[in-house]
């Protein structure tokens, strides 16, 4: 069963929480404080944490950021859930490390879909051992034989080491979170084809989401940040649709 840690002030929100969780066949563990889940989260080893942004003592982006610090659960799926539901405030808790973003009030149905995606995608990231031509050595495939696998993506000055798990522009390298990495990767392959939002968030996220959603859009723009592509010049919007690569 997956060890969920929910970290919520509200002891109404708290509840509704661990029965839905439970509801859905998981194990949630509640805190009320960011100190008190930090003080567990490395030994315990949770499968995932919910946070919620506005806590007393430590807020939840800085408990966020101490986790992706700790060696032992870095690389945890990170739902923020949340009533802070300004632009900023979504970019600021992904670019934190979290993974995805939800604003209260909630729909459970959603919350397990999400929850389900973050935990399939868990321990990967899009991009590694893709079959293709580029840079990079041989893999044995289940026959017995050998196929070549791509090692490093490049578009004009980004780089892309996918066995470093490490992206340059230029030489500088770019500290990026899992979904900005994977949403990276996955234009990258695809330079002048629009990917839909729909496309991003199944490939990305793994789950197909009915409805309008701004997540691929809030972690776009933080990407866009990171590489220095604040007016979208290289990650162009295709309004309406999606986003490709110029």
């Amino acid at each position: 069963m997956k060890k969920i840690y929910v970290i919520e002030d509200d002891e109404n929100i708290r509840n509704l929480l661990k029965i839905a969780l439970s509801g859905f066949l998981y194990e949630p563990i509640a805190f009320e404080t960011a100190e008190e889940a930090l003080a567990d989260i490395e030994k315990d080893k949770p499968d995932m944490a919910i946070f919620d942004l506005m806590l007393p003592g430590m807020d939840g982006v800085s408990a966020i950021k101490l986790v992706r610090q700790m060696p032992e659960v870095k690389d945890i799926p990170i739902l923020i859930l949340t009533a802070k539901d300004k632009e900023l405030d979504k970019v600021v808790g992904l670019d934190g490390g979290a993974d995805d973003y939800m604003v209260k009030p909630f729909g459970i149905l959603e919350l397990g879909a999400r929850v389900r995606s973050l935990l399939r995608r868990a321990g990967s990231s899009y991009g590694h051992d893709i079959p293709g031509d580029a840079e990079g050595g041989e893999r044995s495939d289940e026959r017995g034989g050998s196929a070549q696998v791509r090692r490093v993506l490049s578009y004009q000055d980004i780089t892309v080491d996918e066995r470093k798990h490490e992206v340059r522009k230029g030489e500088r390298e770019l500290l990026l979170t899992n979904k900005e990495y994977g949403l990276l990767c996955y234009l990258m392959e695809r330079p002048s084809f629009v990917a839909t939002r729909d496309e991003l968030l199944n490939a990305v996220w793994g789950y197909d989401y009915d409805g309008e959603s701004r997540t691929v859009d809030m972690h776009i723009k933080s990407l866009r940040q990171k590489i220095g592509d604040e007016d979208g010049e290289l990650i162009q919007t295709v309004r309406g649709v999606g986003y490709k690569l110029k």
